[in-house]
């Protein structure tokens, strides 16, 4: 299993505004710390925002940042947004697939139940835990670097 790239650039905007909270962030800045495209960011921004897990402001002070808690956004919930319309194989695509063994194929339903087992996981995972008390990632996301903080897990 791969992940898109679009899925792994709104893992990487969110971790970057959950580690910025409270500041709204440019989306220049995210795709400098983050090696990306700015065009590329900007296209998952907007699914982002469509979606309501940030908000966009425009203007010359402009940016992003979380539209709700960092400890109410589901991993799962993102990931689902992001890889939903992309079918695991042909034989999930009902418009494309020529598979001639989907009648009796079996594999379909072990990879339908391997993938609700991966979305499980995920739904259980919040941008909090991503974030909260990791120092190495503060370090390399924070826009406005400030004094040291606990690097410990809050409860």
């Amino acid at each position: 299993m791969r992940l898109t790239t679009r899925t792994n650039l709104a893992a990487r905007i969110l971790m970057a505004c959950a580690v910025n909270d409270g500041v709204t962030v440019r989306t220049s800045e995210i795709a400098e710390k983050c090696n990306a495209s700015t065009h590329h960011l900007l296209q998952v921004v907007n699914l982002l925002q469509s979606n309501g897990f940030v908000e966009t402001i425009r203007g010359r002070t402009g940016g992003l940042r979380l539209a709700r808690s960092m400890d109410q956004i589901s991993i799962g919930a993102v990931f689902r947004v992001f890889e939903g319309g992309v079918p695991f194989a042909e034989c999930f695509d009902t418009e494309a697939n020529s598979c001639p063994l989907s009648p009796t194929c079996r594999l379909r339903s072990y990879i339908s139940r391997a993938l609700e087992a991966f979305y499980h996981e995920l739904d259980m995972v919040t941008l909090a835990d991503l974030v909260k008390g990791n120092c190495g990632l503060t370090a390399l996301l924070d826009m406005a670097p400030r004094p040291p903080m606990s690097c410990g897990l809050s409860a």
